[in-house]
């Protein structure tokens, strides 16, 4: 096994393109590392210089304890995993999954051996005379992984596995990938641009913005602490609400205003965030998530200081969550984080947002309880867990932390 750390790495390309900028990142041995961002961000191409297929212009890259900057792809001691498959359609998969092995002449006994170690490992053993044509995407995928696994590489790089897969096979498929991972304690690089995916396999998360790391942590640990809007709107599904507000003194503590509503921050995280005192008076961006936000009848001892009013504009029932949006007459926040997650979505996202910030109002999204009995055009309570609220800096888009913005 081998731990990999990236110092410093740059790429450039001719063109004058930086892919990626400083990016400084240490993945542990045995580790699970997801670097997950928008299309392009640059995930891939620090995927492929770890793999040595993409040259580095600045930097360098450790595995273990070799610096292998240029060291050729082959002799690196790592397996891909792509996302289409690449397996050879005229050998059966066991053919496929002991061909680099016989590149290497590993003996006869030992390839077999490894193959059905392998076929063990990803449920295979039925299908192992059958060709790729034979099996679904999912088998596929599996051949695939254990090409890779029979080499019995020190690192595992993985480059968007599931993207070719429907969405019920991707579900099953990422906890497939997660469980073979963990069994055999390979480091593993994996790429995603679904956060879905970064949030439930990885044991840590690094986010990538124009080619810069923004932060990696454990998938809770961003959740519940972004360390700037951009993280925040990133992380989680539906996304973050983020709007505009003011901090105000109330009672002896601080209180949002928002939207004509004064919702009172509790001591506890005004004293966990000080830096909010900083911000007393003046504007910032306050973010909310959907799963902070409940039907106000449901909650009948929330105290008046945590209630928001406004109307149904469309009710979404999931069976295990009712998905539902308003407006609230507070500006959304429009920072060049949010422009650049609201690109990612589509164009139109864009001016959406930006069209309802020259009028002055937010759709918020909440998800509320099923039992909830609120419909389209009802005029609804809602009440905001503000025990979980988060502050951001209008400027920076930095989050509001301890002594000073981040």
């Amino acid at each position: 096994m081998a731990e990999i750390v990236l110092e410093k790495v740059w790429k450039v390309y001719p063109d004058g393109t930086e892919a990626v900028r400083a990016l400084d990142l240490e993945i542990s041995d045995g580790e699970f590392m997801v670097l997950v961002g928008p299309s392009g961000c640059g995930k891939t191409t620090a995927l492929r210089m770890v793999a040595g297929l993409e040259a580095i212009s600045k930097g360098s890259i450790r595995i273990g304890e070799r610096t292998v900057n240029t060291v050729p792809p082959k002799d690196r001691d790592i397996a891909m995993v792509f996302q289409d498959y690449a397996l050879y359609p005229h050998m059966s998969v066991y053919d496929n999954m002991a061909f680099g092995l016989k590149i290497q002449k590993v003996s006869k006994r030992e390839i077999d051996a490894r193959v059905r170690e392998a076929a063990a490992i990803l449920d295979l053993g039925d299908f192992l005379g059958r060709k790729p044509k034979a099996l679904s995407g999912g088998q596929r995928q599996r051949v695939a992984m254990g090409r890779a696994i029979v080499r019995h590489p020190h690192v595992f790089l993985m480059d968007e596995p599931l993207s070719n897969l429907d969405a019920k096979l991707r579900v099953q498929m990422r906890s497939e990938i997660a469980r073979v991972q963990h069994e055999l304690g390979v480091t593993t690089v994996y790429v995603t641009h679904d956060q879905i995916e970064a949030m439930t396999m990885g044991d840590r998360v690094a986010v990538i913005r124009k080619g810069m790391l923004q932060q990696a942590d454990t998938p809770q640990y961003l959740y519940e602490h972004p360390v700037n809007v951009f993280v925040a709107g990133f992380i989680g599904s539906p996304a973050m609400n983020l709007v505009e507000a003011r901090l105000v003194e109330s009672n002896g503590t601080i209180a949002v205003d928002v939207g004509g509503f004064k919702l009172t921050v509790p001591p506890d995280v005004v004293a966990a965030r000080p830096a909010l005192h900083e911000y007393e008076g003046r504007k910032v961006v306050i973010g909310i998530r959907p799963e902070d936000i409940e039907d106000g009848s449901l909650v009948s001892d929330a105290p008046a200081d945590r209630r928001i009013t406004s109307t149904v504009d469309l009710g979404e029932a999931l069976g295990s969550d009712m998905v539902v949006h308003f407006k609230l007459n507070a500006p959304p926040a429009i920072t060049e984080d949010v422009k650049e997650l609201a690109v990612d979505v589509g164009q139109e996202a864009l001016e959406q947002v930006e069209q309802k910030a020259q009028k002055g109002e937010s759709n918020v999204i909440a998800r509320l309880d099923p039992r909830t009995r609120v419909r389209q055009g009802d005029l609804v309570e809602l009440v905001v867990d503000t025990s979980r609220l988060h502050f951001f800096d209008p400027d920076d888009g930095l989050g509001i932390y301890e002594g000073v913005a981040g």
